[in-house]
């Protein structure tokens, strides 16, 4: 049997924080278990907010975390290529089409609401007959995947759920709550959905530890993979760490980053002990449980 493979997977849009260290550290916690593989990959598909600094600033703080992870580390704006001939193979089986709606058109048009909370598509631009001609116009324009048509094609769906335990089970998938999913923006030729389903398969990733504000995300990315015909890993998904007030933990809402906490003397062993890890005599984190 080939190795477990793992991975850590933030955005390089902001300084991490604690619900970050928590993820990576049970990511390696899981990895130590299993006796698998480690890896760190940067989601940095958007071009304004992900910057060669802060790329830099996330290895440095899970350096003084003390996690290490194996090279080299994948960086998504190096794969773009990749993504767009993905994307090729999606429009070209009539599974994905070009959406020229604003955020303003479509939240007036919704009727529902996606597992995220956005307005959903009611598909206004779903058979468009003259989207080539505003698409040679230069229109901006973002791919969308038909939803029913992925769904007919893909057949029964389910998710692999593993437990904290290393225990697994399987539950369906509901990809039709997301819709005609975005799976290409405007500016990138990609999205997050497309990205991280392609990323796991290349890097050989078998077990999916994240937060489980993306939790309803696995639905729709169980359907990617099977349209793709990729592999579908075990997900895990862990509670989130909260501030006093009860909200997420949001680089978008300024929660305290680990450089913040390194500036006042904090150090990595009580950010361990703080969220519920010791260390294992050969330095792998250990959930006190």
């Amino acid at each position: 049997m080939p190795s477990p493979v793992l991975r850590f997977a933030p955005s390089p849009n902001g300084r991490l924080h604690l619900g970050h260290a928590y993820s990576a550290l049970l990511n390696a916690a899981f990895a130590a278990e299993m006796r698998g593989r480690l890896l760190l990959r940067l989601e940095d598909i958007d071009p304004l907010r992900c910057r060669p600094d802060l790329a830099a600033a996330v290895t440095d703080d899970l350096s003084w975390l003390g996690l290490t992870f194996e090279a080299p580390v994948r960086r998504q704006s190096e794969h773009m290529a990749a993504y767009r001939a993905v994307l090729d193979g999606l429009r070209d089986r009539g599974l994905a089409y070009p959406c020229f709606c604003s955020r303003k058109a479509v939240a007036a048009a919704a009727s529902g609401r996606d597992p995220d909370g956005a307005p959903l598509y009611p598909g206004t631009c779903r058979g468009l007959p003259d989207a080539g001609a505003l698409i040679a116009a230069g229109h901006p324009h973002a791919w969308r995947l038909d939803g029913a048509a992925a769904r007919m094609q893909a057949g029964g769906l389910a998710v692999t759920v593993l437990a904290a335990d290393g225990a697994t089970s399987v539950r369906p998938a509901e990809p039709a709550r997301w819709g005609d999913a975005v799976i290409a923006r405007k500016d990138v030729p990609t999205s997050y959905h497309l990205s991280v389903v392609w990323d796991d398969a290349v890097q050989g990733v078998t077990h999916v530890v994240r937060g489980r504000d993306l939790e309803a995300a696995t639905d729709l990315h169980v359907l990617l993979q099977a349209l793709l015909a990729l592999p579908s890993p075990a997900y895990h998904h862990h509670a989130l760490i909260r501030d006093p007030a009860g909200e997420k933990l949001s680089k978008s809402l300024g929660s305290v980053a680990l450089a913040a906490l390194r500036r006042e003397g904090v150090t990595a062993e009580t950010v361990w002990r703080r969220l519920g890890f010791r260390r294992a005599p050969d330095g792998a984190p250990i959930p006190v449980r």
